[in-house]
C-alpha cells in the first residue's frame, strides 16, 4: 500500500520518530475512511482532487472532534501537512501526475491574543517591591530586572546581553541588540536611571565591576533561566494571570504604551519588531480593552445598545 511505503520512507529515510510516523498514519487512514464514506467507488489516491480535500477539511472543521464540535485550525492545518507531504512524496516517485493540494489552502488560525498585565496591577506590584533594594544585592538586581523589562519592552535575551557599554546614562538610553544582530535604542526615565545606578554601585561594590550588566554572585552572566524564575516568581503574585513569563512584561510595555496614546510606528521601533504586522496584535488588545470600558456604561447594558448582549 502506497501509505505504508509513505512511512516506511518517513522512518527509514528520514529519521522521523515512532510518534511522528504514528501521527502521519492516523491522518492519512481518517482522510481514507472519510473517502470511503462518502462514496466507495472512489480510488485512492487516483481520484483525490482539490474539491475533495476542502470537503474534507470542511468536515473536520464542522464534526470532526470526538466532541462533535470540530477540530480547531490548528489541528486541520496539520492534517493537511500530512496529506502535502504524502502526495508530494507520490510526486517524487511518479506515482501521480498531478497535486491534488497545490490549489488547497488551510483555513486562517485565530492567534490568540498576548497576555498582559494591566496598568494598575503591575504600578502596584512594582510599588509593593520597591525598598527590595535596600537589602541585598540580589533583591537588588531581581528588582530592577522586573522593571526594565516592563519599562523597555526588551526580550529576555536582549536583557541577558546587556553590557555596560550599553546604557548611556547621560544620554538615558540603552542599546540593544534585537535578532539578526539588529541594534535599536530605547530611552528610559528618571526613575530607572536612579535604579540602574544605585544597582551597578551596589554590583562594584560586592562583586565587582563586569563587562555584562546583569550578573550573578559569582560575577559570571546572567542565565536566561535566572530571568524566568524572577520573573515567574514576581508575577504569580498577580493571581489573575494566566500566563507568567518575561515575554508577558514586553507585551504588558506594549499595550499600555497603545492604550495611553502612543502611536503604532513607535511602539513598533521601540520593540524592534521588523514590520507593523508583529506590532498590530497588541492593538486588538487595546480594543479589547476599549471594549471592556464601554460595557461598564449603564446604556452599553442594555439591550439595544451599541454592541448589543
Amino acid at each position: 500500500m502506497l501509505v505504508d511505503e509513505f512511512l516506511s520512507y518517513l522512518q527509514y529515510e528520514r529519521n522521523y520518530s515512532l510518534l511522528t510516523v504514528d501521527a502521519y498514519r492516523r491522518d492519512l487512514l481518517q482522510f481514507i475512511l472519510y473517502l470511503q464514506e462518502t462514496d466507495e467507488n472512489i480510488t485512492f489516491p487516483e481520484d483525490v482532487d482539490a474539491d475533495l480535500v476542502r470537503r474534507w477539511i470542511f468536515s473536520l472543521m464542522e464534526k470532526g472532534g470526538k466532541d462533535g464540535k470540530g477540530f480547531k485550525a490548528t489541528s486541520v492545518n496539520r492534517k493537511l501537512s500530512s496529506l502535502k507531504s504524502f502526495f508530494k512524496y507520490l510526486m517524487k516517485q511518479k506515482r501521480i501526475s498531478a497535486d491534488p493540494m497545490r490549489l488547497v489552502t488551510g483555513p486562517k488560525a485565530k492567534k490568540p491574543l498576548p497576555y498582559f498585565v494591566k496598568d494598575k496591577d503591575m504600578e502596584m506590584l512594582l510599588d509593593s517591591h520597591e525598598g527590595d533594594g535596600e537589602k541585598d544585592f540580589i533583591s537588588m538586581r531581581d528588582n530592577l530586572i522586573v522593571e526594565m523589562l516592563y519599562d523597555t519592552g526588551m526580550r529576555r535575551a536582549e536583557l541577558i546581553n546587556l553590557r555596560d557599554a550599553d546604557v548611556d546614562f547621560e544620554r538615558m538610553q540603552i542599546k540593544v541588540t534585537g535578532k539578526r544582530n539588529k541594534q535599536r535604542l530605547i530611552p528610559f526615565a528618571e526613575r530607572l536611571k536612579d535604579l540602574m545606578w544605585q544597582y551597578i554601585q551596589v554590583r562594584n561594590q560586592e562583586i565587582g565591576a563586569s563587562e555584562y550588566f546583569f550578573i550573578c554572585p559569582n560575577g559570571e552572566q546572567i542565565s536566561s533561566y535566572i530571568v524566568y524564575k524572577v520573573v515567574k516568581g514576581r508575577l504569580s503574585e498577580v493571581p489573575t494571570l494566566a500566563k507568567r513569563s518575561p515575554h508577558v512584561l514586553r507585551h504588558s510595555f506594549a499595550t499600555s504604551m497603545l492604550n495611553n496614546g502612543a502611536e503604532l510606528n513607535a511602539v513598533k521601533d521601540l520593540l524592534g519588531h521588523s514590520s507593523l504586522a508583529s506590532t498590530s496584535v497588541y492593538t486588538h488588545t487595546s480594543f479589547e480593552e476599549l471594549k471592556k470600558v464601554y460595557h461598564a456604561h449603564p446604556r452599553a447594558k442594555k439591550e439595544g445598545g451599541y454592541y448589543g448582549n
